[in-house]
């Protein structure tokens, strides 16, 4: 018994030593959300403040204090897999420190958290045993068959927005128009207004009401309403699930009080990560869940870490931070708010740059009624601290104008290789705003320096991981050459792949047959129209002279596809065989080639494996220059960050109506929607058209430069800003330049630092 004793007493002592140095090891503000102990707590954090090592910690020394165990966890929800995993491993090893259980907590993303729930009640939450979870894009099958129940269900209706603001009844015009309606208009409102109602909580009835109190033409709130009443509709029907059913599925399982008291008893607490990208619906789950049995007047155990300077993701999802700053001043009012603005990630002029610009575009007002930032500067870490702020690479910033955007590559390239001779185990990355933009960054970069520079290129396994998408999209059109949207998507393809000239796909498509196979009377095609024309017809017969199994092949070489995307076409056409039971019937491979890409669980093939020590950053290799989107940046950083083309064009940009959507008016249906229904769950009066375009426009650039500042905070050593001065019209044409004009921050950056302008020449 005495020997018993003095292990557990040692064990006690180990572990409250271990506990101890974990709590030293952080700073103030993480310290604070390490002392946490119950209750609801806001956590702002800036970029690099240590965000996952206060939480891995918080969570650590909450296990101990309240001896957590597999029936009693603390929960941490975060927004990505790879988020999950790396915060997973942190409080594993902290737990592993502190010899202390391992199943004391669990960390998922949202969305599987919420299926857990569902799926584990499924008498209550309404799913059947053959539900089939899906991610419904514009194009998807289930919002192409919404949309065409809506139109025969509303032909009136439709009638007014064929019209448009006016028409004089010419029958090719009303095609054109039909084709964009089907293919682009409606199917835009259907995606982005049902996903902003669903994550809010609005049914169909309640943008039904909504409509009746506003008046524009188009009653687009109305189109939207029917739109979601029809796709719940076919959601139920088909046994689907979406992620926002996942989300209402797990809410109608914890109006079950049994059930909520379980899992409320099984979550001691809530951390969620990222706070500032969830939705009204995700926030309220959390909030039930983080809410005491006991006693329902309790204060929440829930504790949201995030940073509304880096919600980048507002104007293609339903999330918005105003949210997460509300939460953040209502935990200020009861002294329950932690800021967290020390952080050693980035030189200190980087962390000046940063400043800058967010006191910068908040004064200069471009995003109009809209405050792009939230008032948080960043500070260096304090003297002394375990993880100090990097030394500048030279000085730490430097701004340019080369004269057009080959020799902003050509600099960027021989700049990096300077710094890899200099530096051989730092890395780099070049943060480009659209994908165009990093194709040809690493075109340019391969042509110029490929024996000399390692590049990796984020974009082209993600370009690769499109095949199933185009290959299906092609077949569909050889399967059925007379419809409409299936020659449009075939075409699609065909402009993005560069094989023909970008045009009005919607003249052409209106009349599938004349276009393919026109009489003699039919009025001549311009040039670009009879080689989309050509190779078309090349595909059809194809398809009479080839087997099926030969025809995917064929399909891939003509898209001129590269030896990975040659290698994945031929990985998918076997799948397909075999999930056809051998078959190779168009009949039996286009449902299964559908659902591989409505599933994305098709993984493409990597021709340069990756080693063993590098699969868990991949982004970041020593002697590397990684080429990514700004958005995918998001949550990594490098010792060299180039941020290229940066013009006024891009960032801040601004929203536009397509020209074949312009009989509807100068503005897009879908945005006014959703600046609509915003409007409503933030308690404002439904503004017009017009007000609603405005607003839409005004977050939009007000998320720009926030993306802006989360490029911005990537760099630890130095930031590399540059905009040419001659820069393509449009990205896929990038042979076309014209005379362009800088970002508006690039100037005020260069009045602000005028010791980092570089004088590259001619």
């Amino acid at each position: 018994m005495t020997a018993q004793i003095t292990i557990a007493h040692s064990l006690a002592e180990a572990r409250s030593q271990a506990l101890q140095a974990i709590r030293a090891q952080l700073r103030a503000g993480q310290q604070r959300i390490a002392d946490w102990t119950g209750g609801a707590l806001a956590v702002s954090a800036v970029p690099g403040s240590g965000k996952s090592t206060a939480v891995a910690a918080a969570v650590t020394l909450a296990v101990a204090h309240h001896q957590l165990h597999a029936r009693r966890q603390l929960v941490v929800v975060t927004f990505t897999r790879s988020a999950a995993a790396s915060i997973k491993a942190k409080i594993r090893a902290n737990l592993k420190r502190a010899h202390l259980p391992q199943d004391s907590f669990v960390v998922c993303t949202l969305h599987s958290l919420a299926w857990r729930i569902a799926t584990r009640h499924r008498d209550v939450s309404g799913l059947s045993l053959d539900s089939q979870p899906i991610a419904p894009s514009r194009s998807h099958r289930l919002i192409r068959a919404c949309v065409e129940r809506w139109i025969g269900a509303n032909s009136r209706h439709y009638q007014i927005l064929l019209e448009g603001r006016q028409f004089d009844g010419e029958e090719t015009e009303r095609l054109r128009r039909q084709s964009v309606l089907r293919t682009e208009v409606l199917p835009a409102i259907a995606h982005i207004v049902i996903h902003e109602a669903r994550s809010s909580g609005l049914l169909p009835a309640d943008l039904w009401e909504l409509s009746r109190r506003v008046d524009d033409d188009y009653a687009v709130l109305a189109v939207a309403a029917g739109l979601y009443e029809h796709y719940t509709e076919l959601l139920r029907s088909r046994r689907l699930i979406d992620y926002d059913e996942m989300i209402l599925a797990a809410l109608r399982v914890l109006k079950n009080d049994p059930i909520r008291t379980f899992w409320q008893t099984q979550f001691f607490a809530v951390f969620e990560d990222e706070a500032q990208d969830s939705t009204p619906l995700q926030h309220y789950l959390l909030k039930i869940l983080a809410a005491n049995p006991a006693d329902s007047k309790q204060a929440l155990n829930l504790v949201r870490v995030g940073d509304p300077n880096q919600a980048i993701n507002s104007t293609f999802t339903p999330a918005d931070p105003i949210y997460f700053r509300q939460f953040c001043e209502d935990c200020q009012a009861q002294h329950q708010l932690v800021t967290m603005n020390q952080a050693g990630r980035s030189a200190p002029i980087i962390i000046n740059v940063a400043n800058f610009v967010l006191e910068w575009v908040n004064r200069s007002r471009l995003a109009g009624r809209e405050q792009p930032f939230y008032p948080q500067a960043i500070v260096p870490v304090s003297p002394g601290d375990p993880q100090p702020n990097p030394a500048p690479a030279g000085t730490g910033l430097e701004l340019c104008a080369p004269k057009d955007i080959y020799q902003e590559v050509e600099l960027i390239g021989q700049r990096a290789m300077d710094l890899f001779a200099e530096h051989p185990q730092s890395n780099a990355a070049v943060l480009v705003r659209t994908n165009e933009q990093g194709r040809l960054m690493a075109r340019e970069l391969h042509q110029l320096y490929g024996g000399l520079l390692q590049i990796y290129d984020v974009g082209e396994r993600d370009r690769h991981s499109h095949v199933p998408g185009e290959i299906l999209a092609l077949l569909q059109f050889i399967d059925r050459p007379h419809s409409p949207d299936y020659l449009k998507a075939a075409l699609g393809v065909m402009v993005k792949r560069q094989l023909i000239p970008t045009q009005d796909l919607n003249a052409i498509v209106s009349l599938p047959e004349q276009f393919l196979y026109p009489s003699p009377l039919d009025p001549p095609l311009p040039e670009a129209a009879q080689q989309a024309r050509h190779l078309c017809r090349s595909l059809l017969n194809a398809r009479m002279e080839l087997p099926l199994y030969q025809l995917i092949s064929f399909l891939a070489l003509t898209l001129q596809y590269d030896q990975t995307e040659l290698a994945t076409a031929d990985k998918l056409s076997e799948r397909l065989v075999q999930q056809a039971n051998g078959s190779h019937s168009t009949v039996d491979i286009l449902p299964v080639l559908s659902d591989i890409v409505s599933s994305e669980t098709f993984e493409p093939v990597e021709i340069a494996e990756v080693q063993d020590e590098d699969k868990e950053s991949p982004y970041t290799r020593a002697k590397q220059l990684t080429i990514i989107t700004m958005h995918k940046a998001k949550g990594l950083d490098w010792n060299y960050v180039f941020i290229p083309f940066l013009h006024e064009q891009m960032i801040p940009g601004r929203l536009r109506t397509l020209p074949q959507a312009q009989f509807l008016g100068e503005f897009t249906l879908a945005e006014i929607a959703r600046a609509q229904i915003r409007a409503s769950l933030h308690g404002e009066d439904l503004p017009d058209v017009e007000s609603a375009w405005e607003r839409a426009h005004s977050l939009k650039i007000a998320e720009e430069f926030r993306l802006l500042y989360v490029a911005i905070t990537r760099a630890k050593q130095l930031l590399w800003i540059s905009a040419a001065q001659k820069a393509p019209f449009t990205w896929s044409k990038p042979d076309n330049l014209e005379d362009k004009i800088p970002c508006p921050v690039l100037p005020a950056l260069r009045q602000q630092f005028p010791q980092a302008w570089m004088d590259v020449g001619e």
